[in-house]
């Protein structure tokens, strides 16, 4: 196929969410039997135990690979989902058992890739609960199964990747030019009571709010200077670091007593521009990807949907009227993910 025209554009979609009647299973008996101060409890019980339509449609079409996905696809001009493995993944099991199923999974992905060539690609779940467990299996996915990167779905039992215990994660995706989606979950339980008074802990808020700390936590931590070609990704037009990147450089130099911020080769923006790309999974207004393609440039910018939590159609309908440049699409469109990712350009 040919390189797509001005106007003609090949679609690939970077944060496209499938789960497994295993997972599902896994899933409910660990909200059965979680803590009540889990926030990721509250948001899985609800969605296994509710019975209304938006919530069967997400059931329903996380667990669908081949059939409504493709259809929907092809209704809409989507070419590619990279597909990974729903929030939480398998972060709330034993290291065990979570490390069985992220093979398991990444299993099963690999064998859907290989049936449909040039529709999907695949991040690689994993249980960075057992770093070292988690570097096989990035690993094996990688160069056995041929699935383009990681994704993580930020803290893990409350803690975060800058902890230098997970940094063996960090060595090993750099080595493979594997990148790294840190994917969105309710705040760790340290944070999350201030978000569940009204309901904030999800997509309203905590999300981003958790996920952009994370990304913060891993510029202010120093992981980029010891491993500097490591790729991370961001949903949500970067989960607000894009808006906040002169007040971070403006105030990291600033010390105090109680600051402990080691000292960074770089600027905290600088950092941003080189190590991250930011997809715009959910959110579909043009101001905000306009603002991010100036902040940050639109080679770091890549298309998503955030399927199936958000609607195809809509995410279609905003980048096709985006007010930016033919080629500036391209490169959200599908330029910047065959190469971040190594898909095939067609």
């Amino acid at each position: 196929m040919a390189t797509p025209e001005a106007g003609q554009y090949r679609r690939i979609a970077t944060e496209e969410a499938f789960s497994t009647p295993e997972l599902f299973d896994a899933m409910r008996a660990w909200a059965a039997a979680a803590p009540a101060d889990e926030p990721d409890q509250d948001f899985w019980s609800y969605v296994f135990s509710q019975d209304l339509p938006g919530l069967q449609r997400v059931r329903r079409q996380l667990l669908d690979l081949e059939d409504e996905r493709l259809q929907i696809m092809d209704a809409n001009g989507v070419d590619v989902h990279l597909l990974s493995l729903t929030a939480p993944g398998v972060q709330t099991l034993d290291n065990g058992a979570a490390t069985l199923l992220a093979a398991r999974v990444n299993d099963q992905l690999a064998e859907v890739i290989a049936r449909h060539p040039g529709r999907f690609a695949g991040l690689a779940a994993v249980a960075p609960q057992d770093p070292k467990a988690a570097t096989v299996e990035i690993e094996r996915a990688v160069r056995e199964l041929g699935l383009n990167g990681v994704v993580i779905n930020s803290h893990t039992r409350s803690e975060y990747l800058d902890d230098e215990k997970y940094w063996p994660i960090f060595e090993t995706a750099e080595g493979l030019g594997a990148p790294i989606y840190i994917h969105p979950r309710s705040p760790s339980a340290l944070m999350a009571q201030a978000y569940k008074k009204y309901g904030l802990e999800t997509g309203i808020y905590g999300f981003q709010a958790e996920t952009g700390l994370h990304g913060i936590r891993l510029i202010c931590s120093g992981v980029f200077d010891r491993f500097p070609g490591l790729q991370i990704v961001l949903g949500h037009l970067g989960e607000g670091i894009p808006f906040w990147l002169w007040r971070v450089d403006y105030m990291h130099p600033v010390r105090s007593s109680h600051n402990s911020r080691p000292s960074l080769e770089l600027k905290p923006s600088e950092y941003f521009k080189r190590n991250f790309m930011i997809t715009t999974s959910g959110m579909n207004w043009h101001p905000a990807l306009r603002f991010c393609i100036e902040a940050v440039g639109a080679d770091n910018v890549m298309f998503a949907i955030d399927y199936p939590y958000q609607l195809t159609e809509g995410a279609v309908e905003f980048m096709n009227d985006a007010p930016i440049s033919a080629e500036d699409k391209h490169k959200i469109f599908h330029e910047n993910a065959e190469r971040v990712f190594r898909i095939r350009s067609c």
